[in-house]
């Protein structure tokens, strides 16, 4: 599962939010700094979260404290896909149903991955479900965000891509590898490398197919 996890937020990352943010960005110095200044936060916003429970709830995990940040990125690129949805409608419909297709084929995998940290940290398969919806719900803000001022908002969404991006580039490098590096023999890194690439390629190939037609 965390494996999977990896390669689909990966994936996400590096051959989805990051050339969109790209190919929106008017500075790509300034979309950099944005991806470091996003790790740097997430960095301190895990540590803040560690102090808390190391205070408050001794119990809990690395593995929780990685799905508070994954509920936030996902939430981020969420806002996102709503903004681009409403702004691909204003522009015509059929590319809005074209980006609404595009869209969807990227984050079934990419929830299915979300879902799956989830789960590795303790949550039930109901709560786990509860807050990927959650989630989502910032997709419908986004999509009003965009439609009702799609010229303020429009210049601000390479750089929460790349925010998003960087959450889960933090994630998956900070959290979930570690996890995997505790299982060392030669069955387990090759388990581990095949579902690695089946999370990218989840994520890499409906997206190729999509810009192809």
């Amino acid at each position: 599962m965390i494996s999977f996890a990896v390669g689909a937020m990966l994936g996400a990352a590096f051959l989805h939010l990051l050339p969109e943010a790209l190919s929106q960005a008017d500075s790509i110095e300034g979309l950099f700094a944005t991806l470091l200044a996003g790790m740097l936060a997430f960095f301190l916003l895990e540590k803040a979260a560690l102090w808390r429970h190391r205070h408050e709830s001794p119990g809990h995990t690395p593995q929780h404290r990685a799905s508070v940040l994954i509920v936030i990125g996902d939430g981020l690129h969420n806002f996102v896909d709503g903004v681009l949805i409403a702004a691909a409608f204003l522009t015509d419909t059929g590319l809005g149903i074209a980006a609404t297709a595009a869209i969807v084929a990227h984050e079934i995998p990419q929830e299915v991955g979300d879902f799956m940290v989830l789960l590795n940290a303790g949550y039930s398969r109901r709560k786990a479900l509860l807050l990927n919806a959650a989630s989502s719900l910032t997709a419908v803000i986004g999509g009003l965000v965009g439609y009702l001022a799609l010229g303020d908002a429009k210049n601000a969404v390479p750089y929460v891509v790349t925010v998003a991006a960087a959450s889960f580039i933090y994630i998956a490098a900070a959290d979930l590898i570690p996890q995997l590096n505790h299982h060392n023999d030669a069955r387990s890194i090759a388990w581990q490398t095949a579902l690695i690439l089946l999370g990218i390629a989840t994520i890499a190939v409906p997206h190729l197919w999509l810009h192809a037609h």
